[in-house]
This record gives C-alpha cells, sequence and structure tokens, in this order.
C-alpha cells in the first residue's frame, strides 16, 4: 500500500534535478569540444567518408546471410564441401594466420587448406564472399566386446557469408564456378590408378607407367588418328545424349607380340587421366559377374581385356545349355556382348572399352562390329618413322649415318618396336648400339631364309609323298582293272 511517509521530500527532487541538469550541460559541453577539435583535425570530406563506411558496416551486418556446407549430407559426402576444399586451396592469402599442408606419396602437389576458424576473403564479379572453416569436436560412446569407450568424433563445416542481395548470383554463378574449378583442380592433380576387376576385391595401385604418345613407336598418320578420335570423344558427352547413345568408345588393338599394345593403352590413360580397369575374364563364373564389375567402375576410366582371343572360350550365343556346364566358367557371348553395349554399358559416362588380341581373325564377328568396337587399330612391326622415334627416345638421336641402312633393313625384315628397343638398350654408345641392332637385324633375316630353305624342302618332301601315294593308287587300280578284264 502506498504511503505517504515513503515519499521524498521537495528538497531531495529539487537536488537531484539540479544534478542531473548539470551533467546534462558538461556532456553537451564535452560532445561539442570533441566535434570543434575533429573538425579542426579532420577535413568534412574525410568525416563524411567515415561516417558512410560505418554506416554500411553496420548495415552489412544487418543484412548478411551465410551458407552452412556440412562435410556430409547424412550419410553421403557432401560434393559442394569437397568441392570448395579443392577451390580454397588455390585462394589461400599470405595474410592467412594459419594454413594446413599435407602430400600423398603419389599426388604431384601439396594439398592446402584453411584452419579452424580461419577466414578467407574471395572477390568474385566485384562481391566480396567470406569463407570460414568450423570444427566442432565431441565425444562419441561406442562399444566393442562389450567394453564402452568414449571416442572423439568432429563436425566440420565451411560458413560462406555474403550480402542478402547477392544469393540469387551466389547460387546460380558462383557456388557452380567453385564446382567447375574443383574439377579442374582434380584434374590437374589426378593420380592415374590401375585396378583388377576379377571375382576377388584386390586393391588398385597407382600406375606409373611413362608411355606417352611422344614416345611411343607408331606410324605417325595412325597416332594422329587415334588422339583426334580420343580428343573428339571426351568432347562430345551433349553429342552422345541427343543421338540417343550411351557414352562410351570401344578400342580393338590387334598386331603380333611386341608391337606396343599395351603401351598404348597407358598412353591413352595417361593423354586422357583416365583409370584403367584390367578386367581378367578367366576370373569370370557367370555373366552376373559382368553387371557386378561394370557398376564398380569409375566414370572416366578405360576398362582393358587382354589377349581376349585366347583368355577364356566364350560359349557362342547358340550353343545349347550343356555346353554352359562343361566349364567351370558359364561366361557367354551374350553376356560379354552385353556388357560392351547392353543396357548395363550405359550406367556411367566417359567410358572406353578396349580389346587386345594377337589374331584378329579368330575373334567373333559380332564382337567387333562398329558400335562395340568403334576403331580398329593395327599394331603393325616397326616402321622407319618407328624406328626413328625408338633411336632419339633410347638414344636421344635425330639423325645418323647408321640410319638409312638400318631403315632399309627394317622394310625387308619384321622386327617389332619391342626387339628394337631391347637392342637400343644394350649400350649407351650410338654407334656400339646401332652396330649391334644391324647385327640383330641381319641375323633375323638369314634365318628367315634358312627357315624358308627348310619350308620349301619340307613342301618338296610333302609334294613327293602325295605323288607317290597317287602313283601307288593308280597302280592298284590299274592292276585290279587288268584281272577283270581276263
Amino acid at each position: 500500500m502506498f504511503s505517504l511517509s515513503k515519499m521524498p521530500s521537495t528538497t531531495s527532487v529539487l537536488s537531484a534535478y539540479t544534478t542531473l541538469t548539470a551533467s546534462a550541460v558538461l556532456v553537451r559541453t564535452l560532445v561539442s569540444e570533441v566535434q570543434n577539435m575533429t573538425n579542426q583535425l579532420i577535413p568534412k570530406n574525410l568525416q563524411d567518408k567515415i561516417l558512410s563506411k560505418v554506416g554500411i558496416f553496420i548495415g552489412n551486418i544487418s543484412s548478411q546471410i551465410t551458407l552452412i556446407i556440412e562435410e556430409n549430407n547424412g550419410i553421403t559426402p557432401n560434393e559442394i564441401f569437397e568441392a570448395s576444399k579443392l577451390y580454397l586451396g588455390t585462394i589461400v592469402s599470405s595474410s592467412a594466420q594459419r594454413v594446413k599442408i599435407s602430400k600423398a606419396e603419389k599426388e604431384k602437389k601439396f594439398a592446402v587448406n584453411i584452419s579452424k576458424d580461419e577466414k578467407i576473403i574471395d572477390i568474385f564479379e566485384g562481391v566480396e564472399l567470406i569463407w570460414e572453416l568450423k570444427v566442432v569436436e565431441s565425444q562419441k560412446t561406442s562399444c566393442d566386446d562389450g567394453y564402452f569407450s568414449l571416442d572423439k568424433v568432429e563436425k566440420t563445416w565451411y560458413e560462406l557469408s555474403f550480402i542478402k542481395s547477392y544469393k540469387e548470383m551466389v547460387m546460380k554463378t558462383y557456388l557452380p564456378f567453385v564446382l567447375e574449378r574443383s574439377k579442374a583442380i582434380k584434374e590437374e592433380n589426378k593420380v592415374i590408378t590401375l585396378s583388377p576387376l576379377g571375382i576377388y576385391v584386390e586393391e588398385c595401385v597407382y600406375l606409373d607407367h611413362p608411355s606417352t604418345f611422344d614416345t611411343i613407336a607408331m606410324d605417325p598418320e595412325e597416332k594422329n588418328k587415334v588422339i583426334d578420335d580420343l580428343e573428339r570423344f571426351v568432347r562430345r558427352k551433349d553429342y552422345y545424349r541427343r543421338v540417343g547413345k550411351a557414352w562410351k568408345r570401344g578400342y580393338l588393338l590387334y598386331g603380333p607380340p611386341g608391337t606396343g599394345k599395351s603401351s598404348l593403352i597407358a598412353a591413352m590413360a595417361n593423354y586422357l587421366k583416365f583409370d584403367i580397369y584390367d578386367l581378367e575374364l578367366s576370373s569370370m563364373r557367370s555373366n552376373a559377374d559382368f553387371r557386378r564389375m561394370l557398376v564398380s567402375t569409375n566414370n572416366r576410366s578405360i576398362i582393358v581385356i587382354e589377349d581376349i582371343d585366347c583368355t577364356i572360350q566364350l560359349h557362342n550365343r547358340d550353343d545349347g545349355a550343356q555346353n554352359l556346364n562343361d566349364s567351370e566358367s558359364q561366361v557367354t557371348l551374350s553376356g560379354l556382348l552385353n556388357f560392351i553395349d547392353g543396357l548395363w554399358s550405359s550406367c556411367g559416362d566417359e567410358r572406353i572399352i578396349v580389346f587386345t588380341t594377337n589374331f584378329k581373325e579368330r575373334l567373333d564377328p559380332a564382337l567387333i562390329r562398329p558400335g562395340r568396337m568403334d576403331m580398329h587399330i593395327h599394331m603393325s612391326y616397326c616402321t622407319p618413322s618407328g624406328f626413328k622415334i625408338l633411336a632419339s627416345n633410347y638414344l636421344g638421336l635425330e639423325k645418323h649415318y647408321k640410319f638409312r641402312e638400318i631403315e632399309e633393313l627394317i622394310t625387308e625384315v619384321n622386327v617389332t618396336p619391342a626387339e628394337i628397343a631391347e637392342e637400343l638398350m644394350k649400350s649407351d654408345e650410338a654407334d656400339i648400339a646401332l652396330d649391334g641392332l644391324i647385327k640383330f637385324i641381319n641375323k633375323k633375316k638369314e634365318d628367315r631364309k634358312d627357315k624358308i630353305v627348310v619350308e620349301n624342302e619340307v613342301d618338296e618332301i610333302i609334294d613327293e609323298a602325295k605323288k607317290t601315294r597317287k602313283h601307288k593308287g593308280n597302280s592298284r587300280r590299274g592292276g585290279r582293272n587288268k584281272r577283270k578284264i581276263y
């Protein structure tokens, strides 16, 4: 209840009012003095700029938006997070206080990333975008064989902050740019892998094969055809979709052993930066294995089946079911054909399928028709142009007075690039190595002559034997006819 006895006296109220009035006058005087000093020290136009910047800063704080880019999207990795990580590693400025650096054994460059709570400012089309890495540690209880333990768990995400009015630009232009840029960075730093494809799970290895189109001993015209075809294939994604074809390409490499079929595959992989999958048909037990293998491969890869004519005996589609049980493997030709260009072959993009064989004529025509094996590449014996490439690679020679003799011999005798390379490796001295190669080819030439002589002698013996049998047969028939007359 309000009590009159507790009301302040008139004297105390007047005293308080006087104190407040004096304080207000003092504050106004101080503000006036500060303004006078400011006007004397700082020009009016500079004062306006400072006040404008402060106003913009305060306004930006209230109008900013922050995008949260988490490391995982549920149980799957977040593509935008991985792309952001790669992209930010290329724009880390010297002003950053802390930077994380790492490198795997086979990687070409250092991987750079910002540290926890570190900020990076990126300017895109005149817009300032602020990136910040956030990491929160927590503990998770786990149970193993009845024993409970606390494990540290990290939750990582990026925060991307900018003015709200630029949200549409960021979503439609900036983030797609980050995704595309990260793909280019990934391709620049990519290390090619070689993976076996079989019924047993095996780890991939890094492919550090030095073969390139510059080093491979192949006819320049044929080589350029292959390069042009590969380049046309990788840039035609929209074209393949428009014409209704799966984005894949088939190559058949055929020719004698030692002509560089495996080296060409490595050169293709290095040129395109495609991973290689080595498919072992002999390890397949049924056509279902094809589907499982196909879905386990990545895009931008080369699937290789070497020596397809002698790997396994493929059962013809017209053979009865009993033939399938004659062998442990039940892989059929139709299963292989479906693997190459059936419905399952469209489960990936930008794939190349390569068959190699020493004997093209042994292959079923259905296996190598266009649409399955689109380009047939003949890996022939070494040509004069191929020899010059090998001489340049192994001896560092562009020309030599012995080249003409060797080139003439190569046109007369079948010599593989592998045989020539082996001879050139036997000495670091060019003259000695070339002399050794000439002797080697001449020996092959003499051996071929001896072989021809032997073959001719064998043919003569066979022909003589045939004539003798024919003569004896005629004699017997003549004798029987005479007995009938008498």
